[in-house]
């Protein structure tokens, strides 16, 4: 059944959306920010010759360098200032949340409230500069190894301080767009770091499906194909929202007390579940890992001999790790499964729920509070983990599937369908409270009510 909050907000009068001026003022300033953001990865790095730099990334095409590329809106092909997009701070703040679920120290830190909230976001900030710092300078000396091996000098004057420029220049683009990120979060709609990565991932729609429509008209496309992607993603989507919506909820009953008549009532609430408590983290470390060993060999082998056993070995890698094949179907298969069960266990503590629930006095119907409840907790999340990451692997595998059969390349893979559908839905959801709020604004206006002195 429908809650009350539900009712309101599905009967929401969307001609107010026009009344709605601070509303209005943080959609207009989040387009402004993802324009700026944008213009960005249009500027190349200083010393880098961006004629060349497009024959050479085709070079390395299916490595790990395409999910940050797709992440970045392009701008690592460009290799423009945001080259590294926001990447660098995602996985500083995995790590951090990892640490600070696994570190004592890290663990009291996490305790403290909101001043251990910013202790947190300040390591993960340093963190984002340093793993940008160690990034840009192995991508700097790439591109000068790299481009002189395969006779293209993408780097007019090759050395030291071209590296330490492009370093310099990509901590300052990482950071500019984390700093654009959190003006998005205060002064803008939705969450800023996820609308930015959104913003690159939906950037190259608009030439995926002109590709995709003149193939179709050229007759390069079957077009029973392309309906068949379009069916496909609607599907998707669908399964998506349908999913990332769902929970199983527990049932919480609290002692009897007393009412203002003086009458004896329990209290009862839900502790909600979520069927994908990971989220979009367990298709990104396992195609991160999947793909990172692709990329190794796929840089080596321009100095390695195919005809010696180590090119030998290199050649083969690269053939069973491609995109499609039944090795990297399965092998991807097993890193969402297992980092869904892992990001799972690290996420949601039943130990730390019980505990809290003891002692706000707070129990399961039927379950005995403390061990048996954290027990029962870890039951159920057990069994809404194996839905979740059932469903997972058949969001990210099913467009992979469908590229190696039609060889189609398609830009929206599952991962980035995840991330897409996710902020979108959330931002949606923002934008929905905000007019709610300007709602129930108008009806206290309306019924014109006043304080009173007692």
């Amino acid at each position: 059944m429908a809650s009350r909050a539900d009712n309101i907000a599905s009967n929401l009068n969307l001609a107010n959306f026009s009344k709605a001026t601070e509303l209005k003022q943080r959609i207009w300033f989040t387009i402004g920010a993802l324009i700026v953001f944008r213009f960005l990865s249009f500027v190349p790095l200083p010393g880098v010759n961006p004629l060349i730099l497009e024959s050479l990334y085709a070079q390395t095409r299916g490595g790990i360098l395409d999910l940050f590329n797709t992440f970045s809106g392009g701008s690592l092909e460009r290799m423009s200032l945001i080259a590294l997009g926001i990447m660098p701070y995602i996985t500083a703040s995995i790590v951090v949340q990892l640490a600070a679920s696994l570190h004592p120290a890290l663990a009291a830190i996490k305790k403290e409230g909101e001043s251990g909230r910013k202790k947190l976001n300040q390591y993960t900030r340093y963190g984002a500069v340093f793993l940008t710092a160690i990034q840009g300078w192995f991508l700097a000396s790439g591109l000068e190894s790299y481009g002189a091996q395969s006779g293209l000098q993408a780097v007019v004057e090759p050395g030291v301080m071209f590296r330490v420029v492009a370093v310099i220049s990509l901590i300052g683009g990482t950071m500019f767009l984390l700093w654009l990120g959190e003006q998005i979060t205060s002064r803008g709609i939705g969450n800023g770091v996820s609308l930015i990565i959104m913003a690159g991932i939906v950037a190259q729609f608009p030439t995926f499906t002109a590709n995709m429509f003149e193939g179709g008209r050229s007759g390069s496309i079957n077009p029973f194909v392309i309906v068949g992607f379009i069916g496909m993603v609607v599907g998707l989507v669908l399964l998506i929202c349908f999913m990332e919506r769902a929970q199983r909820r527990l049932l919480i009953q609290y002692p009897k007390r007393a009412s203002q008549r003086g009458m004896m009532q329990a209290d009862r609430s839900h502790l909600p579940l979520k069927l994908n408590t990971a989220g979009v983290i367990p298709p990104i470390f396992a195609s991160s890992l999947l793909l990172l060993p692709l990329t190794i060999s796929q840089f080596a082998g321009n100095s390695v001999s195919t005809d010696s056993t180590l090119g030998g070995i290199i050649v083969t890698l690269n053939q069973y790790l491609q995109h499609g094949q039944p090795l990297y179907m399965t092998l991807y298969a097993i890193g969402i499964v297992f980092f869904c069960f892992f990001y799972t266990a690290v996420v949601f503590n039943p130990e730390e729920t019980a505990d809290n629930l003891k002692k706000n006095g707070g129990f399961i119907p039927g379950i005995r509070p403390g061990k048996n409840t954290a027990t029962y907790l870890d039951y159920v999340l057990t069994r809404i983990t194996v839905i979740g990451a059932i469903y997972l692997t058949v969001v990210c595998c099913l467009p992979e599937y469908m590229i190696a059969q039609t060889g189609v390349p398609l830009f929206l893979g599952g991962t980035s369908l995840l991330i897409v559908v996710n902020v979108t839905v959330d931002t949606i959801t923002q934008i929905q409270s905000h007019l709610l709020a300007h709602q129930y604004g108008d009806l206290i206006k309306k019924a014109k009510l006043k304080g009173r002195m007692r």
